[in-house]
């Protein structure tokens, strides 16, 4: 258990009955109503805990008690102590989302919390990579890298003898190409082992930029998820919404690889479904995931990279070839066209030609 759980449960432990329960009834409306994930629950309740606490503090002994000038007032006092913006509108959304749910409980007599407002939380774009940039990303597990740090993290394979993973700083020393193993020791298994991480690393690059799947989604892919008749995984996405998403032809042959040489090479008795495996079979782990983009990112020169990355990388690369923002959203599943328009910057050269199409004094 972490420090910042154990906080919490002692924290909730702390509150009025009434309030505790009603604090537990939210999280199972959001995780069994809702569907949320582990971590968007956790991330409610632990708001919501910090509300009611300043709540109790104020006076309030039980849920009706709380008015719009207590959620005010616990905005105020996480403003005053240098809480950022974001955070700020993720608490207001939390106590909005709180006191919906309790009003339809019949636990608040009204919707305080509708009147809430938040400041508007200021979204940065991620970093873009140019399409030349993604080109050589994807080429990377074909050229054995070196680190500059001189270290890879070793983990056990299936076969009983080490492989090298990325680590979050570079990748591995030793790595084999998909042509061919290289083997970091006397046992053939070790090259195969070898050669199999990197056929695994080539689809999960192709995969996260040809499709601009999440991280979470890509890593929770089966087998069976894959169509490759049609070139489309189903993927389920934030509250197990499920969509299917195409990928292209280079993501096609990375994916043939990897099940044909790689995956069985991997494979272990608890490996289950999984599509993509870690180096001791079991599923891969999107941290995992990330450390892998991110060192051969470095190790091919490029800027600092991530899995969200590669999916802004393709989005943007989709609507500057002259993709649908619909299109898009529904490629990245977005609820809202309004997170999709996070990925609208043009580039100069493509507003260049459009007003030299357009503007009638061009």
């Amino acid at each position: 258990m972490s420090r910042s759980t154990r906080g919490t449960r002692a924290t909730h432990q702390e509150l009025p009955p009434a309030l505790r329960e009603a604090v537990d009834d939210f999280a199972g409306h959001l995780s069994q109503v809702r569907n949320r994930s582990a971590h968007t629950v956790r991330a409610y309740v632990t708001d919501v805990v910090a509300l009611l606490d300043h709540a109790v503090r104020m006076g309030c002994r039980e849920l009706c008690e709380v008015d719009l000038s207590v959620l005010r007032s616990w905005l105020a006092r996480q403003r005053t102590t240098g809480a950022a913006r974001t955070s700020l509108a993720r608490r207001a959304a939390s106590a909005r989302a709180f006191s919906a749910w309790a009003h339809r409980a019949g636990l608040l007599p009204a919707d305080v919390g509708a009147a809430l407002a938040s400041p508007r939380a200021h979204r940065e774009l991620p970093s873009v990579l140019r399409a030349d940039q993604a080109a050589a990303l994807l080429e990377a597990p074909a050229r054995p890298p070196t680190t500059p740090h001189g270290t890879a993290t070793t983990e056990p394979t299936p076969h009983g003898t080490p492989t090298t993973e990325p680590t979050p700083h570079g990748t591995p020393t030793t790595v084999a190409a998909p042509g061919g193993a290289v083997s970091t020791g006397a046992d053939g298994d070790s090259g195969v082992a070898d050669a199999a991480v990197v056929l695994r690393d080539r689809a999960l690059l192709e995969l996260l930029y040809a499709s601009g799947v999440r991280v979470s989604e890509v890593c929770g892919l089966d087998v069976e998820d894959v169509d490759h008749g049609r070139r489309v995984i189903r993927v389920f996405g934030k509250g197990r919404r499920e969509r299917s998403v195409p990928y292209g032809v280079p993501a096609q042959r990375a994916l043939d690889e990897w099940l044909r040489r790689g995956r069985p090479a991997l494979v272990a008795p608890h490996s289950g479904v999984a599509l993509l495996l870690g180096a001791r079979g079991g599923r891969l782990n999107p941290t995992t995931a990330r450390q892998i983009v991110g060192g051969y990112a470095e190790a091919a020169g490029l800027p600092r990279t991530s899995p969200h990355g590669l999916r802004h990388s393709a989005a943007t690369h989709l609507l500057e070839g002259g993709a649908d923002l619909r299109a898009v959203q529904e490629l990245l599943g977005h609820s809202s066209l309004a997170s999709t328009q996070i990925y609208t910057h043009v580039s100069v050269e493509r507003l260049r030609a459009a007003y030299r199409q357009a503007h009638p004094r061009a």
